[in-house]
């Protein structure tokens, strides 16, 4: 299996596929291979397991969550990515790829329909421009059992940060 977080390697992959990178969708693909690891880790999955992820990008995290997970159901927002995902996600059998706006979907039911049996959870590396939205409906949807982010270092401040009164 190729590593999905070379910097060659991504290029290559990207493009071969033609692919570009969009300021306006916040694309940041990582670059480091302990930071899937970790973050798949972090989310403490196993086989009974069925895991929400958003903004899979060339799928280095997808593929982290595919070995521990029973499921994994990863929402991508740029149809452009499907020829990368095709490729990069060859051989995750448990793993299908939900080209549509997460924004826009009904997250309840995605997980009715996903994850029936199963412990459902998320984990992901989200986009900065839409880190505040996604957290909220993510939240307010009331069906996971955990939420595993990875989240740009100014906003995790300011998520943290004291309320003044």
């Amino acid at each position: 299996m190729r590593d999905l977080t070379d910097i060659d390697t991504i290029k290559e992959i990207l493009g071969r596929n033609g692919f570009r990178f969009s300021k306006a969708l916040g694309q940041n693909f990582l670059a480091a291979s302990w930071v899937p690891e970790k973050t798949a880790e972090a989310a403490e999955l196993d086989e009974n397991t069925g895991v929400l992820e958003i903004g899979p990008g060339i799928g280095c995290l997808t593929v982290e969550l595919s070995k521990r997970a029973g499921r994994v159901l990863a929402v991508e927002l740029d149809e452009k990515l499907q020829p990368v995902l095709a490729e990069t996600l060859s051989g995750c059998e448990n793993t299908e790829v939900l080209f549509g706006d997460i924004l826009k979907k009904d997250v309840g039911e995605l997980v009715r329909e996903n994850f029936a049996g199963m412990r459902p959870v998320v984990c992901a590396n989200l986009p900065y421009n839409v880190t505040s939205p996604v957290l909220s409906r993510l939240l307010s949807a009331e069906c996971f059992d955990s939420v595993t982010v990875m989240v740009q270092r100014e906003l995790a401040l300011r998520i943290c940060a004291e309320v003044y009164q």
